[in-house]
C-alpha cells in the first residue's frame, strides 16, 4: 500500500512517545529523580518535534503533488521521495501518477496537432461566428477564399448582399448554395452550418466549398445532352430533305435546259428552280450549323503537362500577328512572375486563347485606339489566372450569364460555340472562366486554372 510505510512510521513514533510519557508519569510518581525526569521530557518534546516533522514531510510533498496535478504540471519529480525508505511508496504512487498524466498529455497535444493540421490543410473553408457576431477564419482554405481578414459578420456584405442574407438564413443542418461576390470573380459556394458550444460561448460553425468547377461541368453536361438530341433529330430530318431538295433542283435545271424559250412553263418552273435552290441552301447552311455544334458533344482529352506561359503566349501571337495588325490593334502581354508555368493541354489552351483573342478582335471593330491584353499570374489562392483584356464597349450585365450558352451569340455571323468551347476546355482542366468589366472599358475574360 502506498501510506503502509508513513503509517507505520507513525506508529512507532507514536508509541516511542507513549512510552516516555509512560516512563515520566512513573517517575513522578515513585521517584524524586528531577535530572531523569527533565531529561525524559527534553526526550518527549523532540519526539513530538520528530513526529510533527515527519508527518508534516508527507503533507508538504502531498500538497506539491496535488498543485502539479492541478495546475497539469508534469514536470515534477518525487524521486527524492522515492529513495526515502519510510516514504518511497508514497513518492513511487505520486511519480506513477504523474507518469500517466505526462502521457495523456502528450496524447491531447499530439490529437490536437493533428486535428489542426486537418483543419488547416482542408480544401474546405471553414470559419466560426460568435453570438456577438465576431468571425473567426479557421484554416487557410478561409483564408483564400475571402483573400481579406474578416472581424464581424457584417463584413458579409462585402461578398454581396446575398451571400450575407445567404448565410445568416442558414439554420443548423441545413446547407444551401450561395453565391459569393469577389474581385477576382464570383464563386458558387456550397454552404452548411452547425451548431456548438464552446468554453460556455456559442459558436456557428459554417463550412464553404467552392462548388463552381462541378456546377459547371453539370450545366456543360446537360447542355451537350441537349445538343446531342437536337444534331440527331435535325441530322435525321435535314439529310433527306437537303438530299432531295438538291436533286429535284437538278431535275428542274436539266429540264429547263431541254425546253425551248417561249415555252409557257418556262417562268413557273424557274420560280420552281430558284425555291428549291434556296431549300437545298438553307439546307446545307442547317446541316453545316448543326455540324458545328456536334462538336460540342465530344469529350475532351487533356494532355496535361507543365509548361512555361511564356511560350504558349508566344505561339499565339505569332498564329494572329497577322490580324492583329489588319485590324490595328496594339498587343500587349505580362506575366508575373516571367518563370510562370502552368499545367494544361498546350492544343487546347492554345485554342482557348486564340478564341477569346478572336472575339476581342470581333469587339474592338469599331474601338478607337483598340488594345488587347494577354496577362497570367499567380493569385493568392496559388491559382494561375490567364486572362484576355480589350478597351472595346464590354459585356452587358444581363448577357455575361448567357454568353457561355451554346446558340447563344452577340454577333450577326456568329456561331455560339466559340466560348461555350473555351469553358468546355476549362472544364476539362478543372478550371473555371469569367467574365469581368475592364476597368477603363471593355471585357475581361479570365481561366483560373
Amino acid at each position: 500500500m502506498a501510506f503502509s510505510g508513513f503509517r507505520t512510521g507513525v506508529a512507532l513514533r507514536t508509541v516511542m512517545l507513549l512510552v516516555t510519557v509512560v516512563i515520566i508519569a512513573e517517575m513522578l510518581a515513585l521517584t524524586r529523580w528531577y535530572i531523569a525526569i527533565a531529561l525524559c521530557v527534553l526526550a518527549a518534546l523532540a519526539q513530538v518535534v520528530l513526529l510533527i516533522r515527519f508527518a508534516a514531510q508527507s503533507s508538504r510533498e502531498v500538497a506539491r503533488f496535488l498543485e502539479a496535478v492541478s495546475f497539469d504540471d508534469t514536470s515534477q519529480s518525487f524521486s527524492a521521495l522515492e529513495r526515502d525508505g519510510t516514504h518511497g511508496e508514497l513518492g513511487a504512487a505520486m511519480s506513477r501518477v504523474l507518469d500517466l498524466l505526462r502521457v495523456g498529455r502528450a496524447e491531447r497535444e499530439a490529437q490536437a496537432r493533428y486535428l489542426q493540421t486537418l483543419i488547416a490543410h482542408v480544401p474546405v473553408a471553414l470559419i466560426s461566428v460568435e453570438e456577438t457576431g465576431r468571425v473567426q477564419l479557421l484554416n487557410m482554405a478561409a483564408r483564400r477564399l475571402f483573400e481579406t481578414a474578416l472581424s464581424h459578420n457584417s463584413q458579409f456584405t462585402r461578398f454581396g448582399e446575398a451571400f450575407a442574407v445567404g448565410l445568416d438564413s442558414l439554420r443548423p443542418g441545413s446547407t444551401a448554395i450561395v453565391r459569393m461576390e469577389r474581385h477576382s470573380g464570383a464563386l458558387q459556394l456550397k454552404a452548411a452550418v452547425t451548431d456548438a458550444v464552446l468554453a460556455g460561448v456559442r459558436l456557428r460553425l459554417i463550412s464553404l466549398q467552392n462548388i463552381e468547377t462541378e456546377m459547371s461541368a453539370q450545366e456543360l453536361a446537360a447542355w451537350q445532352t441537349v445538343v446531342r438530341v437536337m444534331a440527331h433529330e435535325v441530322m435525321n430530318s435535314l439529310t433527306p430533305v437537303s438530299s432531295l431538295a438538291a436533286t429535284a433542283r437538278d431535275l428542274v435545271r436539266d429540264v429547263l435546259g431541254q425546253m425551248p424559250p417561249e415555252d409557257a412553263r418556262t417562268t413557273a418552273l424557274m420560280d420552281a428552280r430558284d425555291a428549291l435552290e434556296t431549300v437545298a441552301r438553307r439546307s446545307e447552311g442547317l446541316l453545316h450549323f448543326v455540324q458545328n455544334h456536334r462538336r460540342l458533344t465530344k469529350p475532351l482529352v487533356t494532355q496535361v503537362q507543365v509548361a512555361p506561359v511564356q511560350r504558349a503566349f508566344a505561339r499565339v501571337h505569332r498564329l494572329l500577328a497577322g490580324e492583329l495588325a489588319a485590324h490595328d490593334i496594339q498587343f500587349h502581354t505580362s506575366i508575373e512572375p516571367q518563370s510562370l508555368e502552368v499545367a494544361a493541354d498546350a492544343d487546347l489552351l492554345d485554342q482557348a486563347l486564340i478564341n477569346l483573342i478572336r472575339n476581342a478582335i470581333e469587339a474592338l471593330s469599331d474601338a478607337q485606339a483598340a488594345r488587347i491584353e494577354l496577362s497570367a499570374r499567380r493569385h493568392a489562392d496559388g491559382r494561375v489566372v490567364v486572362a484576355v483584356a480589350d478597351n472595346g464597349p464590354g459585356i452587358s450585365a444581363e448577357q455575361r450569364d448567357k454568353i457561355f450558352v451554346p446558340f447563344f451569340t452577340t454577333k450577326r455571323q456568329g456561331s455560339g460555340v466559340g466560348l461555350t468551347l473555351v469553358r468546355q476546355i476549362a472544364i476539362a482542366h478543372g478550371a473555371s472562366v469569367d467574365v469581368t468589366q475592364t476597368p477603363g472599358g471593355g471585357a475581361t475574360v479570365s481561366l483560373r486554372f
